[in-house]
C-alpha cells in the first residue's frame, strides 16, 4: 500500500496524473473486501437467494474469516453453472464442489458425507444401514433418478445389481428444484414409501426441518461395486487464483470445528475425511 501511494504522489507531482484520479486510486486501494459467492438460488438445503441453507451460512463464516463482506452470483446448478459463473469471472468461490471436478481449482475437503437412509422413527427402521439388508426386498423403497441414460445416481445402480428392482420407485432429480422438501422424504412422511435411500446432506437437511420424526442413517458402504457412494466435498475456485485457494484452505484447517458444527447443525451426516492419496476422482454424488 505505501509502495503504491508513494508512486501515486510522484505521478501527481511529475504532473502525470490529475491530483483527483490519485485519491481515487488511493480510495480503491483500501476499498473493503468482498467474497463473491457462486450460488443456485434456490436449492434448499444448500443455498437460496434469501440465504437460509447451510451453504449460504458457511460463506457468511468464510467472509468474516477473510474480513470480507458477501456478495452473491445467482445461476441454476446446473449443466454449465462454471461455465456461466465462476468461469466467467462474475464470482470467485463455489462453496460445494466434489472432489475430482473439472475445470475449477479445488482447496482441501472440508467435510464427507455418504448415501443415507430416511426412516419414519414410529416405523423402527433407524437400525437400517447396509444395502445387503434382507428387508430392503420388502420395503418399499424411494431413489432419486436422472434420466434413463445410464446417469442415474449410485443407488439405484446398487439396488438394481442385487435384483432390488420391482420395489424400488424412483423420483426424478429434475422434479426436485425449488422443493423444500425432497419428494422421497415427503413420501416418507406420508408412509407412502417405507425407506428414501438419498445423499446424505439432502436427506439429513430435510429430515431435520420434516414435521414428523424422522431418522437418518448413514450407509456402511462407502462404494459398491467399484462405484463411490461417499464423497468428500471441497470450495472450487478459478484455476488462476491460487491465492484465494490458499486462504480458503488456511480457515478449513484453521476452523474445520467450526465448519463441523455448522454442517451438524444443518443434520449433514458426516464421515471421517479421508487421506487425500485416496480421495475418489472425477466423482459427484
Amino acid at each position: 500500500m505505501k509502495k503504491a501511494l508513494t508512486f501515486a504522489c510522484c505521478l501527481v507531482c511529475c504532473g502525470v496524473v490529475h491530483p483527483a484520479r490519485a485519491t481515487d486510486q488511493a480510495q480503491a486501494e483500501v476499498r473493503p473486501r468482498q467474497l463473491r459467492v457462486c450460488a443456485d438460488p434456490a436449492n434448499l438445503p444448500y443455498s437460496n437467494d434469501r440465504q437460509q441453507g447451510f451453504e449460504n451460512e458457511i460463506a457468511r463464516f468464510l467472509a468474516h474469516e477473510l474480513h470480507a463482506s458477501l456478495s452473491y452470483t445467482w445461476w441454476a446448478q446446473r449443466r454449465g453453472f462454471l461455465r456461466n459463473t465462476l468461469n466467467a469471472g462474475l464470482c470467485d468461490v463455489v462453496i460445494g464442489a466434489p472432489v475430482g471436478l473439472e475445470r475449477a481449482l479445488l482447496t482441501e475437503p472440508y467435510y464427507r458425507s455418504s448415501f443415507a437412509f430416511v426412516t419414519r422413527r414410529d416405523r423402527h427402521l433407524g437400525d437400517l444401514h447396509s444395502l445387503d439388508d434382507v428387508r430392503l426386498r420388502e420395503l418399499k423403497i424411494g431413489v432419486p433418478l436422472a434420466g434413463d441414460d445410464g446417469a442415474n445416481p449410485a443407488p439405484a445402480h446398487a439396488l438394481s445389481r442385487r435384483g432390488i428392482v420391482s420395489n424400488v420407485i424412483g423420483f426424478s432429480l429434475w422434479g426436485e428444484y425449488e422443493r423444500k422438501i425432497p419428494a422421497a422424504v415427503e413420501a416418507v412422511e406420508q408412509r407412502r414409501l417405507d425407506v428414501a435411500l438419498l445423499w446424505g446432506p439432502l436427506a439429513g437437511a430435510s429430515a431435520k426441518k420434516s414435521p414428523e420424526p424422522l431418522t437418518v442413517r448413514i450407509l456402511d458402504e462407502q462404494q459398491d461395486a467399484g462405484i463411490p457412494l461417499a464423497f468428500s466435498i471441497a470450495m472450487a475456485v478459478r484455476e488462476s487464483d491460487a491465492p484465494l485457494a490458499a486462504e480458503l484452505n488456511a480457515v478449513i484447517r484453521r476452523r474445520h470445528v467450526a465448519l463441523n458444527q455448522i454442517l451438524r447443525s444443518a443434520g449433514v451426516p458426516l464421515l471421517e475425511l479421508e487421506p487425500k492419496n485416496r480421495e475418489p476422482h472425477h466423482a459427484r454424488p
